[in-house]
């Protein structure tokens, strides 16, 4: 036999697996999770004020009001206004149900503005009303 040549009549299994194609995959998945997981966050970017309160107990689907630093409104992570806020949580309660509403402002929205929301809020009908606050770092939760 020439040196170089292969038993073929010999017809052992491999024992070696090529994980080439799996990481070359494996890869892939990564740089798509890496890319997608950020467009996945839904919600307002909200600087929230910090209290010492503890976290409310919901048994059911809240229906978060935000307010952001422009004085813009969403109901749900939804846009909404000041004018159409009675309408827009009534559409928000037929499809969660009735719940506990929770109005996130950020802390530097004028103070008025919060006013307004609440009071708009009140002529709707709601009468509880939550606040959404955070906890500051040095103080336990």
């Amino acid at each position: 036999m020439p040196a170089g040549s292969f038993n073929t009549n010999n017809r052992e299994p491999v024992s070696d697996i090529n994980v080439t194609p799996l990481v070359d995959v494996m890869l892939v998945l990564l740089i798509i999770f890496m890319v997608t997981a950020p467009m996945m966050t839904q919600g307002l970017d909200v600087n929230l004020p910090q209290t010492t309160a503890g976290p409310l107990e919901a048994k059911k689907t809240p229906v978060i009001i935000s307010i952001s630093t422009q004085g813009e409104i969403y109901i749900n992570a939804r846009p909404g206004s000041l004018d159409t806020l009675a309408d827009d949580i009534a559409e928000a309660e037929k499809l969660h149900g009735p719940g506990p509403v929770y109005l996130k402002a950020d802390r530097t929205v004028p103070y008025g503005m919060v006013v307004q929301v609440m009071g708009r809020l009140k002529a709707a009908g709601i009468e509880k009303l939550g606040m959404v606050t955070e906890t500051p770092l040095d103080q336990p939760q």
